[in-house]
């Protein structure tokens, strides 16, 4: 299964309606961005995993909370960078698996390519995440029209052309 990480903090600062978020509450944007990827992470059936930096909140200790099945969110610990998690955890995976790294941050787009991961910079991301999110409307919209039952498919044609003399008649 491919393994995406993201740079959770990078990707609020270009994505458009998070930064507008995030100027108001950058809690609420964590939690929107989350939301939405975990979303994406279940349409794609991707292992993501998002990493917020937390190396200037002193005492910090690295938490990982498991949203889903397919999403987890790490708070790195005191005194360590988004970057440097990713790249740790990057090292460790090797070339046994297939990961991307969505990061805008262009020292660790180059970092990343080397140690043999895809690098998807944050405005990349923002659209497939809203293809995506497209491809899901889709397929609901689909699934309810699908599903419905008109009165036109229930009703003889007589019965139906009365009730609109009717209709028409007030």
């Amino acid at each position: 299964m491919k393994t995406v990480f993201v740079d959770g903090y990078n990707v609020i600062n270009y994505w458009p309606e998070l930064r507008d978020i995030k100027d108001q509450s950058l809690e609420i944007a964590r939690d929107k961005l989350i939301e939405t990827l975990n979303n994406y992470a279940a349409f794609k059936d991707f292992r993501l995993i998002v990493v917020f930096d937390a190396h200037l909140k002193k005492g910090s200790l690295e938490k990982t909370d498991k949203v889903s099945e397919r999403l987890s969110v790490v708070y790195t610990r005191e005194s360590e960078t988004a970057d440097a998690f990713i790249e740790r955890s990057v090292d460790e995976m090797g070339r046994r698996v297939e990961v991307s790294v969505v990061t805008s941050d262009s020292l660790e787009q180059q970092l990343i390519f080397q140690r043999g991961a895809v690098r998807i910079s944050s405005l990349e991301f923002y659209n497939e995440v809203k293809e995506a999110e497209k491809s899901i409307k889709g397929s609901i919209e689909k699934k309810y029209t699908h599903n419905r039952h008109m009165l036109e498919d229930a009703v003889d044609s007589e019965v139906l052309e009365k009730l609109e003399k009717i209709r028409r008649s007030d």
